[in-house]
């Protein structure tokens, strides 16, 4: 019986870092990252991982694939293969912080919280995690989305998305871009995850149209992304030969709250609708009112 970590807030794991959290100030974006997440909806080139720890998450994600899944059963959804192509591949999996140490850990990584929690203006509270794996030569696409759009059963719109390279993304391997913006734009419709690229086309304004022109996301292992949940944003195929493996941490301002009376994610309890997300599903990471930002 695979242990649930979600009964475990503290770290667990060797990714923790308790000498870096003594100094949080280091990891504090400057006021002109601020202004440019503000401006266009997303923040790119910031180091949250160090090699080894990048080395870490690497092994147990293997370890954890090629062991058959174990605690498959705490996941909140897992997708072998999500790609609408049969001839691409596009791993997806929701809920392995319960499962894998590392990953786990992660949520509470400084390097993360502290500018997760400048962008969003206050205590950061975690909603759900995501893997992506696309492999070599046959990666599928992530379409066109904003994240928000999946999420509308949590109300007010206060999230933030933290996208962390575990290997070197760039144009070759399918990485992240984004529409500069766009998070001033409405609510667009859901589309499939991994489908039409150009679908997204169909939606748009004749306005939205002419300022779509995305910009590459290309980071190296261990460095991240960060947006804004209304930025459109996706990622084209794996053509190169290596992996693209990347980690997702989605995190609300603290006091979002539910706007469903169904479960949230598939196997937690039901948080009643207007009831702020809280528990040990969805904990609290980091409150820049404490002094040493330890989490509640």
């Amino acid at each position: 019986m695979v242990r649930d970590l979600a009964e475990t807030h503290p770290p667990v794991a060797s990714l923790d870092d308790r000498a870096a959290k003594a100094q949080l100030e280091q990891y504090r974006l400057s006021d002109e990252q601020i202004r440019f997440f503000q401006e266009n909806g997303y923040l790119t080139g910031i180091r949250v991982l160090g090699d080894a720890q990048v080395e870490t998450l690497r092994n147990e994600l293997e370890r954890f694939l090629s062991d058959g899944l174990p605690g498959s059963e705490l996941l909140y959804e897992y997708n072998a293969n999500e790609s609408l192509d049969p001839s691409k591949r596009l791993l997806h999996c929701l809920g392995h912080w319960r499962v894998l140490p590392a990953f786990h850990d992660l949520l509470w990584n400084p390097a993360f919280t502290v500018p997760a929690s400048q962008l969003l203006g206050g205590a950061i509270r975690f909603w759900h995690d995501q893997l992506f794996y696309k492999p070599p030569a046959q990666g599928g696409v992530v379409a066109w989305h904003q994240d928000y759009s999946y999420w509308t059963r949590t109300k007010p719109l206060a999230h933030l998305t933290c996208w962390i390279a575990l290997d070197d993304s760039s144009l070759e391997n399918g990485c992240v871009h984004y529409v500069p913006g766009s998070h001033r734009w409405s609510l667009l419709p859901k589309p499939a995850l991994s489908g039409d690229m150009d679908a997204i086309q169909s939606v748009l304004s004749d306005e939205q149209r002419a300022a779509f022109r995305p910009v590459p996301s290309e980071v190296r292992a261990g460095w991240a992304s960060f947006h804004h949940p209304l930025t459109l944003h996706g990622s084209h195929e794996n053509r190169s030969t290596r992996p693209r493996r990347g980690a997702v941490v989605n995190v609300v301002r603290d006091g979002v709250a539910s706007d469903s009376d169904e479960p949230l994610l598939a196997g937690v309890p039901v948080v009643p609708r207007g009831e702020p997300l809280g528990g040990r599903f969805f904990p609290l990471l980091f409150d820049p009112r404490e002094s040493d930002g330890a989490p509640q």
